[in-house]
C-alpha cells in the first residue's frame, strides 16, 4: 500500500533529496572536490528518501526522531567533507605553484 501523506517524513525526504543532489551537483560546478563514490552516495540517499516518502507514514514518533538524527548526521558529514575537501585542494594548488616557484629559481 503507498499512502503518501504530507507529514514530518515528507519534508525529511524531500530535505534529504536537496542534500544529495547537492553532492552530486558539486561534480558539475568544482569537479576538483568530486570523487567517484558521490555516485554511490547519491544513489543511496535518493533511494533513502524514496523509502522514507512513500512509506514514512508507517513509522512512530521515535522512529521518526531517530530517522531526523540519522539524516542531520548525514547532512552535517556530508557538508563538512565537501568544505574539508575544498581546503585539501586549496592546500595542494598552493603548494603546486610553491613547488613550481621553488624550480623556477633554481634554474635561474
Amino acid at each position: 500500500m503507498i499512502n503518501i501523506g504530507f507529514g514530518a517524513n515528507l519534508i525529511l525526504g524531500f530535505l534529504l533529496i536537496l542534500g544529495v543532489t547537492i553532492l552530486y551537483s558539486v561534480r558539475i560546478v568544482r569537479p576538483e572536490l568530486s570523487r567517484d563514490e558521490d555516485i554511490f552516495f547519491t544513489t543511496l540517499g535518493l533511494v533513502y528518501s524514496c523509502i522514507l516518502i512513500i512509506h514514512g507514514w508507517r513509522l512512530d514518533p521515535i522512529l521518526l526522531f531517530s530517522q531526523v538524527l540519522i539524516v542531520s548526521l548525514c547532512l552535517a558529514a556530508g557538508w563538512e567533507n565537501i568544505r574539508l575537501r575544498g581546503l585539501v585542494a586549496k592546500r595542494v594548488k598552493n603548494q603546486v605553484k610553491t613547488d613550481t616557484k621553488e624550480l623556477t629559481n633554481n634554474f635561474e
